[in-house]
């Protein structure tokens, strides 16, 4: 193996002056105008196409990168009949390195839909800035990212850094599982070449203080199950105690899941070894964060309505900071995120209902493979069910997890260097529970790159949630800091 050069260090104040002055003048108002176009992803608006929101947030980041005068910037808007589309970009190398390297950035434009919750004056399509904040859905994930990545490699070139060629790949259907991005893959990669570099900006940080960068993304199994014990409601004094409920059989059903008291998946399909080095990094990760790693969640009082007088709280499945990283990185966990057949409650008269039907989340340990876990669970929730009830569970989201490679030497240093450069702490390495089914592609299509997998999503950011915010001084420095590494790279 050929040794790598020597990469000459990179002064970061220059960098980080002009990325500054971008994301103020320019950035942060295109964010703003991102966020009021309600883009929904295509699971959440089966009318995508002819609503267009998602054709105007393309549109909206083609125009920003085209007018940023990038030397030699090849960009398109790529399109498959009946998938949604995506941005391309593509910047040659320069200084005296080749082209043959690249790196390839990722991000995405479409958007979770709007959740309730949001506080007094905010909403998801109402950019707010508040305390260093830009509120709204989608800003951090992870519409920033193509912004920030063309304003790295602005940075770059106007510092007269020498730089690898620099892809981009923008996507916009990665809050429905990126069904469509495989066949984009197999169309864009012949024109990629050699990757050397992933870097993706849709990831999640354990503070706001260092770089942090994902080991590893969870699994993920989403399904409908639907529990129908009669035709039609009929009078619950009637029938109470001889028609079962279709919400308590459904109860019973998940119980074969996980432990409804301790929230521990059971079957062993669902779980994973745990690796010895990501055990390690877990721990480090811990002692970085402490309390905090369960603490950044907005717990609700337990004792009375006001939670700013309040004392008592809420409590976390765990306090052990090593247990909470595991349980959000590495153990499988179930979450019901919504349900039919459930009136509301200011109109639910006394009426027993004829079924009930659960949206399940199941998250996966990054090395279990979604399409066998999802047959399993729909064999293990539909086989003999309770009082004869019609039970079925359908599937509509099966997606992989994933488990980095091993970081090179090169890559360690130079993360370490970007993060002591912009923060003054070294880089931090740990899992996130989400999913990012594009990693697993990427891993599959190009097993020779390294990945950068990090993100601006830190303590109380919320996506997908109420009250998402990106931390915009926090989003600078990780623009810089993948400047620099983006940089090293030979």
């Amino acid at each position: 193996m050929t040794a790598r050069p020597n990469i000459p260090a990179v002064a970061a104040a220059p960098l980080a002056a002009r990325i500054s002055r971008q994301w103020d003048a320019d950035i942060v108002p295109q964010l703003v105008d991102y966020i009021r176009i309600p883009a929904k992803s295509p699971h959440f608006d089966a009318d995508w196409a002819r609503n267009g929101y998602i054709e105007a947030t393309v549109r909206l980041a083609e125009r920003w990168v085209a007018a940023q005068g990038v030397k030699g910037l090849s960009l398109e808007i790529l399109r498959i009949d009946g998938r949604t589309p995506v941005l391309f970009f593509d910047v040659p190398a320069t200084g005296s390195l080749a082209s043959e390297r690249t790196v390839l950035f990722y991000g995405h434009l479409d958007k979770q839909p709007e959740m309730t919750g949001w506080r007094p004056g905010l909403g998801p399509w109402e950019p707010v800035i508040e305390d260093g904040k830009l509120y709204g859905r989608g800003g951090a994930d992870d519409g920033y990212a193509v912004f920030a990545a063309i304003s790295a490699v602005m940075a770059l070139d106007a510092e007269g850094v020498a730089r690898p060629r620099c892809v981009g790949l923008i996507e916009t259907c990665e809050e429905s599982g990126s069904y469509d991005l495989p066949a984009y893959l197999d169309l864009l990669a012949p024109r990629m070449g050699d990757v050397q570099l992933v870097v993706a900006l849709d990831s999640g940080a354990g503070n706001y203080d260092q770089l942090w960068v994902t080991t590893s993304l969870r699994g993920l199994v989403n399904g409908n199950l639907e529990v129908k014990i009669l035709e039609e409601g009929v009078h619950s004094g009637d029938a109470g105690g001889v028609v079962p409920s279709s919400f308590r059989i459904a109860r019973a059903i998940l119980d074969r899941i996980d432990d409804s008291r301790t929230g521990v998946v059971k079957p062993a399909a669902f779980n994973g070894e745990i690796p010895a080095d990501r055990l390690e990094q877990a721990k480090q990760a811990a002692a970085i964060l402490g309390d905090a790693t369960w603490k950044r969640f907005p717990w609700a009082s337990s004792c009375c309505d006001d939670q700013a007088t309040a004392s008592i709280f809420a409590e976390p499945v765990t306090r052990d900071p090593v247990e909470v990283v595991l349980n959000r990185t590495w153990r499988a966990a179930l979450a019901v995120t919504g349900a039919d057949g459930l009136p509301p409650t200011h109109s639910a008269g006394n009426v027993q209902r004829p079924h009930t039907t659960l949206k399940l989340s199941l998250r996966l340990p990054p090395t279990v493979e979604a399409n066998g876990a999802a047959a399993k669970l729909k064999q293990v929730l539909e086989a003999d069910p309770p009082y004869n009830a019609r039970v079925t569970f359908s599937y509509d989201q099966a997606a992989n997890g994933w488990n980095a490679p091993v970081v090179a030497p090169w890559l360690g240093a130079a993360l370490d260097g970007a993060s002591q450069a912009n923060f003054g702490k070294p880089a931090a390495y740990m899992g996130e529970g989400g999913t990012i089914p594009f990693m697993a592609m990427l891993g599959s299509k190009f097993p020779n790159a390294q990945m950068l997998v990090t993100g601006v999503l830190g303590p109380k950011s919320n996506a997908h949630g109420p009250n998402e915010f990106l931390h915009i001084d926090f989003a600078k420095k990780v623009t810089v800091a993948t400047a620099m590494i983006v940089a090293a790279v030979r």
